[in-house]
């Protein structure tokens, strides 16, 4: 009997959240407001992270910018001033390393405040096929891409579910959600990723922490220098994305508390042939 009401349940559940997706896919969302929110960026200091911080400071948040390259985080943040960010930190951080992740974001912590909106964005790939990629390549994949969410999500995750205010922002990849030809770590390590972040969302709905809000990413490859020599066979269809046209969609969906978000759409259909 319980084995019924709890499939029930469940089954209602369903019906009832696949309309609520499909009203708020018809109906325009309201967007939240964000200034004076604490972001934390990592992989700030260059690409589709330099913008995203760049996008918010125009919103009026407060930037928290963590990259492992100082002198790139540097200029993020004079560029976060120029328009119109009041407060921007900069902290040099190695996402790869569970220690330093845990040392700086104590920091954050005691300089900063208690962030609101982690966005998971440093990324690494290797380019080399899966027999030809070094071993300690493959592993550097794996705790840039994916272990360090685990570490960041356990530094500032508390203080979120305490408030029941709070956004997780996982900026996977395509490459985590279909197999990639050449990129067997890069694409493993997306794939931890978005399950990864999946799981946690639906921990906090079970634990009825409704204020924690996730959102995953799933792009395809984005002109920023991390993919250079990739092309696509179907340019129409499948572009490489633009990172000004990605970062503003990006932070879009962040403003819309959108729980996924793959680019470009026609990528929802490669997802259903699959």
């Amino acid at each position: 009997m319980n084995f019924f009401l709890e499939t029930l349940k469940v089954l209602l559940l369903t019906i009832y959240l696949t309309f609520e997706s499909i009203i708020l896919w018809i109906i325009p969302s309201r967007r939240k407001n964000v200034a004076g929110e604490l972001v934390l960026i990592t992989g700030a200091g260059s690409g589709i992270g330099r913008l995203m911080a760049l996008e918010f400071a125009r919103l009026g948040a407060t930037l928290v910018l963590w990259d492992i390259n100082e002198e790139g985080n540097k200029e993020t943040s004079r560029l976060a001033k120029k328009n119109g960010a009041v407060r921007v930190h900069t902290y040099t951080c190695d996402c790869s390393k569970r220690e330093d992740v845990y040392k700086v974001a104590d920091q954050v912590k005691k300089e900063v405040g208690d962030i609101s909106i982690l966005i998971n964005n440093a990324g690494i790939v290797t380019g080399k096929k899966f027999i030809d990629s070094p071993d300690a390549l493959i592993e550097k994949t794996m705790q840039v891409n994916t272990m360090a969410h685990f570490w960041t999500y356990k530094a500032f995750l508390p203080a979120m579910m305490a408030s029941n205010h709070g956004h997780l922002v996982s900026i996977a990849s395509s490459a985590g959600l279909i197999g990639v030809n050449g990129l067997a770590d890069y694409c493993a390590s997306k794939f931890a990723a978005i399950g990864f972040a999946e799981s946690v969302g639906l921990e906090m709905f079970a634990l009825n922490k409704t204020g924690v809000k996730t959102t995953i990413v799933c792009p395809y490859f984005i002109n920023t220098g991390m993919f250079d020599g990739c092309s696509t066979k179907w340019p129409r269809f499948m572009p490489i994305l633009d990172p000004d046209y990605a970062s503003k969609k990006i932070c879009d969906a962040i403003l819309k508390e959108q729980v996924y978000l793959v680019m470009p759409r026609s990528l929802y259909i490669m997802l259903v042939k699959k």
